[in-house]
Parts: structure tokens; C-alpha cells; sequence
């Protein structure tokens, strides 16, 4: 009699095990992906330890909406066009990664990077300097990666200076933030036009992102499907500046819930 109570404890909390999975896969699927920022591409916008949920609603769904890509069809269903200035996650062409980028080019557009600075369908954007972004020049987040700095050489616990300025899009007043580090490879680039169905997107951390200013490939973005498009981020939930989220210290309590611009 003790045994089949057993047996059929077991088989209760592996069934509500089971449902738990099944729901929030479907949670996980149709509204909301958590997601965790791992690098510095994004800075100031989005830091390294910041933690958001995607709304998976925002532009319909396709195969990558599935954990693995593994939703049976093809192309977008309930879809919906994303706004230029939209911080998106998308899925990588080529390697599969999630990236998190602000999609500058819609499909018609040209876009050119001259001398650092982002020309759109033949003008310049508008930026404004603001004061300069300033952290400390030391290990971040679980991968420790250690800032680049306009300020370099710096040494460890130092302060590591971006500049900073304000950057505007045709009709936008708010402005986005953007960071400059110096001179990259990706200061300088051809006229791209982005091509029907596809989308160009850039790190808000001009100097230290890998997006669609380079080619695609295992390195480089290129232009970005719409199927590869997987959410809007719209707001940060959480912040931890440290290696483990559990390290309440490191927590950064004014990024709570605070609007993604």
C-alpha cells in the first residue's frame, strides 16, 4: 500500500513537473523571452548584468521564436513591421546567436558610417555631445570581460572615459545614446542599401559591436531577415554589476524597470 502511495506521488509531482515545462514554454514562446545582457555592444543603453524580458509580440512570429528555431513553419505569422530605433533581438544568420542591436535601415534604405559618424539615405544624423561615460576599468559580468576605454592605457580600478553623445533619427526629439571609444574598422564604411524583406542594425557602443557594418558571416552581421527577428526590448527588469546575480551588492537598484530609449 506504501509503495503504490509512493508510485503515485512520484507520478503527481512528475506530472505537475511536466504542465510547469509545457506552460512556460508556451510563455516563453508566444509573449515574453528573458533575456541577459552578456556584453558591452549595446553601452550605455543596455550594461552588461542588465536583465529584460523580449516581447515576442511585438512583430509576429517565425520559426525563431521557438527555443532551437524549432517552430513548424516557415516565413511570419501576425507579423508586424519594427520602427526604426527599436532595440531588437534577433537570431544571428550565420552562427545562430542571439544578438541585441537598434535596427538603423529598413528595407530601401542606405546607410553609410563616414568618419564615425551615421549617415541615413544621404544625410547625416543629427548628434548632440553630452557628458562623457565614464565606469571602471575592471572584469564585468560572468565572462569578466574588461572595458575599452578612450583613455587607454588605464589600469585596473581606474576610470575608463567614453565619449558620449545623443543621436537623432528623421522626426525623433528624444534621441538615443551612443558611445565613442576612437578609431575603428568600422568607422569607415560603403554605401549599404538595404535590401526588401531585410534589416540593418548597429551597436549603440560604435567601437566595440559586431553588426551589420560587416558583411555577413561567423563574424560580421550583415543585414538581418525579418524571420530572424525575435523581439522588442522595451524595458530593463534587472541589473547586477557583478559575476553572479545572487551578489545583492552589485545589484544596480536605479536600472529596475527602467524604459529602454
Amino acid at each position: 500500500m506504501a509503495k503504490a502511495e509512493k508510485k503515485e506521488g512520484l507520478f503527481e509531482t512528475l506530472k505537475t513537473v511536466f504542465w510547469a515545462l509545457v506552460i512556460a514554454g508556451i510563455f516563453r514562446t508566444l509573449f515574453f523571452q528573458p533575456f541577459w545582457i552578456p556584453s558591452g555592444s549595446m553601452k550605455d543603453t543596455l550594461l552588461i548584468g542588465d536583465f529584460l524580458f523580449v516581447n515576442k509580440m511585438s512583430y509576429g512570429y517565425s520559426r525563431h521564436s521557438c527555443p532551437f528555431s524549432m517552430c513548424p513553419f516557415s516565413g511570419r505569422i501576425f507579423a508586424s513591421q519594427p520602427e526604426r530605433g527599436d532595440v531588437i533581438v534577433f537570431r544571428h544568420p550565420v552562427n545562430g546567436s542571439d544578438f541585441i542591436k537598434r535596427l538603423i535601415g529598413l528595407p530601401g534604405d542606405t546607410v553609410q558610417m563616414r568618419d564615425g559618424q551615421l549617415w541615413l539615405n544621404g544625410e547625416p544624423l543629427r548628434t548632440d555631445p553630452v557628458e562623457d561615460f565614464i565606469e571602471t576599468k575592471a572584469p564585468q559580468g560572468p565572462q569578466r570581460l574588461t572595458p575599452r576605454c578612450a583613455n587607454d592605457p588605464v589600469g585596473t580600478g581606474g576610470e575608463c572615459i567614453k565619449e558620449r553623445a545623443l543621436e537623432y533619427f528623421p522626426g525623433d526629439e528624444r534621441g538615443h545614446s551612443i558611445l565613442n571609444i576612437g578609431r575603428s574598422g568600422t568607422d569607415q564604411t560603403p554605401v549599404y542599401t538595404v535590401p526588401e524583406g531585410q534589416y540593418f542594425f548597429i551597436g549603440d557602443n560604435r567601437d566595440n559591436s559586431r553588426d551589420s557594418r560587416v558583411p555577413r558571416s561567423i563574424e560580421g552581421v550583415g543585414f538581418v531577415p525579418f524571420e530572424n527577428l525575435i523581439g522588442r526590448a522595451d524595458r530593463v527588469v534587472f541589473s547586477s554589476a557583478g559575476s553572479r546575480m545572487l551578489f545583492f551588492w552589485t545589484w544596480r537598484l536605479d536600472r529596475f524597470f527602467e524604459e529602454i530609449v
